[in-house]
């Protein structure tokens, strides 16, 4: 083990475990890196709180980015391929160590890390996630300590080597990719292709609540792009609906009239759903509601009541049968 070297930066300090390969990459803006690392606790223990060789894949950043955690570029600017190092950080670069850790842990778990998103408004703000899901995480977040990080660089490659994924992409790019992503959303749907139209729908959604991080909550341009969110995860929640994946349907509907109780279209959507999973008073209340909010909605209701009636009766006649065929 080498000794322990300091990096030009206050707060600080490296030691080589195993040394690199060739010259140092070209970490250009745009650069993806691949890495592995290990999050560790400065205690005699050396307790771990996170370890991507345990999740079983790589963690990417892009260089420039605006990554959350800004000192592991830092970090591995300061690395050659294939180096082992540990790097030991004050608590001046790990105070938003717990929220970067919240996201991978979501995503390794195969939830949507931006669902975290603020919807009360003032100084409720400050107060609204007192808990990020994980003791020790809550731990680290109420007393910030300095970490320790054992990073493997794997592979650093040129903007023009990878394909970029849209969290890659910069905000303006971003908002471009929006509208793209959901006219693609709207075409694989009429295809009846809706695996393919939903991932389309989920890909703009995490554009869009990545671009609203960035915003005041309740101010214009929040306001502008929770409205854009709101319509596609409807389509989407219209790909679940075919999927037949109703209760979560029920979820992201609800989620959006807690906060927003004037959108007919989530009304709407959840009443079918209701109506799937045999809410029947639930269902006819959501109705009720689209056409108090919107008269000339009266067909599709009238349609969707019926269709219901009609569903509640052949289910009403199986169980008369079931009944029958049991007493005989």
């Amino acid at each position: 083990m080498d000794a322990a070297l300091l990096l030009n930066v206050e707060g600080i300090k490296k030691t080589i475990l195993h040394g690199g390969t060739g010259d140092l990459p070209n970490f250009i803006t745009g650069s993806r890196v691949t890495f592995h690392f290990r999050t560790t606790k400065c205690d005699e223990e050396r307790t771990v709180i996170d370890d991507s060789k345990q999740v079983g894949q790589p963690m990417h950043i892009i260089i420039g980015n605006m990554f959350k955690l800004e000192v592991w570029e830092i970090l591995l600017t300061s690395m050659h391929i294939s180096e082992v190092a540990e790097f030991w950080c004050d608590t001046i670069h790990t105070g938003v160590y717990p929220i970067l850790s919240r996201s991978l842990r979501q995503m390794a778990e195969g939830k949507d890390p931006t669902a975290w998103h603020v919807h009360t408004c003032g100084l409720a703000n400050m107060f609204a996630y007192h808990t990020l899901g994980y003791e020790d995480l809550d731990e680290l977040q109420k007393e910030p300590q300095p970490l320790i990080f054992v990073i493997e660089l794997l592979q650093v490659e040129a903007p023009s080597e990878y394909q970029r994924e849209t969290w890659n992409l910069s905000n303006v790019e971003k908002m471009q990719a929006v509208p793209i992503l959901h006219g693609e959303g709207n075409r694989l749907f009429k295809l009846g292709r809706y695996e393919e139209a939903s991932a389309k729908y989920q890909e703009a959604i995490v554009c869009l609540r990545n671009l609203q991080t960035k915003e005041k909550p309740w101010e214009v341009q929040w306001l502008k792009l929770e409205k854009m969110t709101n319509t596609l995860i409807l389509n989407y929640c219209q790909c679940l609906l075919k999927k037949e994946e109703y209760y979560e349907v029920l979820e992201h509907t609800s989620d959006i009239l807690r906060h927003h109780p004037g959108i007919v279209k989530a009304y709407y959507v959840r009443a079918r759903a209701h109506a799937e999973v045999w809410n029947e008073a639930e269902a006819k209340a959501d109705l009720q509601k689209v056409l108090e909010l919107e008269p000339s909605m009266r067909k599709a209701v009238r349609r969707e009541l019926q269709l219901l009636e009609s569903r509640l009766e052949e289910k009403r006649e199986e169980e008369r049968l079931r009944c029958r065929n049991m007493l005989g």
